[in-house]
């Protein structure tokens, strides 16, 4: 093994125990919601293996009580609403990821190229990504919805139109400050090609707060996307998607209480620990 070689497991475990010592380091709220997070996506992961019954057939008598048979009860149907919370976790973070995703890449992209480019091009993109920004967006997701019809793929187009300007905004502030550092200017001047110059240069820098900003949005895309199914512009029915069934059961909220607050109170689990998750992220990504 030759010395450089020898060099590449040792950075590695550095870079390990760096990673270690900023996670020691942050609040016990903070640890503890980033390991609970992490708890809910193995468990959404692994749904159909962790789940007792099936999230859309009837497993027991209607509106049966939280007992031993049913840890959280039935709902009105007979189905068993911990199997159906399980498994409308892993609808609302698998849609919370294509969000996300999406905006980073479309808005990471159109920052890229208004930041490195500059000039007519930057004012052009910003005047658009600023008209995106200027309308309500929660308002604008519900009248895309309701244009093309309800269904679960239709609220994921319809809040990912809305979502991207953001990541746009902080890609383009981000490649504006790394362009006037000296690297960036020793790339120039040694001749670097420009599609090289934004992969290696100018990309890899923006990542960072976008990685926060990202596990920050979690919580809210979780929120807008229960709210939209809320108002019945979600996933249909028997979709166990955790906004439906909070709407769909909150007629029993003062007889069978058990059936709209169990899928409120997941929506809100959910959210909490997706937002100080990111903050500690946050601590952890400023503390190195």
């Amino acid at each position: 093994m030759t010395h450089v070689d020898a060099e590449f497991p040792l950075a590695a475990l550095r870079k390990r125990g760096e990673f270690v010592g900023s996670f020691r380091r942050l609040r016990l709220s903070d640890r503890a919601a980033i390991l609970g997070l992490g708890a809910l996506i193995l468990i959404a992961i692994f749904a159909p293996l962790i789940a007792p019954e099936s999230a859309t057939a009837p497993s027991g008598l209607p509106l049966d009580s939280p007992s031993a048979s049913a840890w959280l009860g039935t709902d009105e149907v007979g189905r068993d609403i911990l199997s159906r919370l399980i498994f409308g976790l892993r609808l609302s973070l698998v849609g919370a990821v294509v969000v996300i995703t999406s905006g980073v890449v479309i808005g990471g992209l159109i920052g890229l190229v208004a930041g490195a480019v500059g000039g007519w091009v930057d004012m052009l993109l910003m005047r658009f990504t600023d008209l995106f920004l200027a309308l309500p967006a929660p308002v604008l997701a519900i009248a895309v919805v309701a244009a093309i019809g309800p269904s679960f793929g239709h609220t994921l187009l319809a809040v990912a139109i809305v979502w991207w300007p953001w990541y746009a905004r902080i890609v383009r502030g981000e490649i504006t400050a790394i362009k006037a550092k000296p690297h960036v200017e020793a790339a120039k001047l040694s001749g670097v090609s420009r599609p090289r110059l934004w992969s290696r240069h100018l990309a890899p820098g923006t990542f960072p707060p976008v990685l926060v900003v990202a596990s920050l949005d979690v919580g809210y895309v979780v929120l807008i996307l229960a709210g939209l199914s809320f108002l019945g512009l979600g996933a249909p029915a028997p979709s166990p998607e955790l906004g439906a069934m909070a709407a769909q059961g909150l007629r029993f909220l003062l007889s069978k209480w058990w059936v709209p607050v169990f899928p409120g109170v997941a929506v809100a689990l959910l959210a909490f620990l997706s937002n100080l998750a990111g903050d500690g992220l946050r601590d952890m990504i400023g503390d190195r």
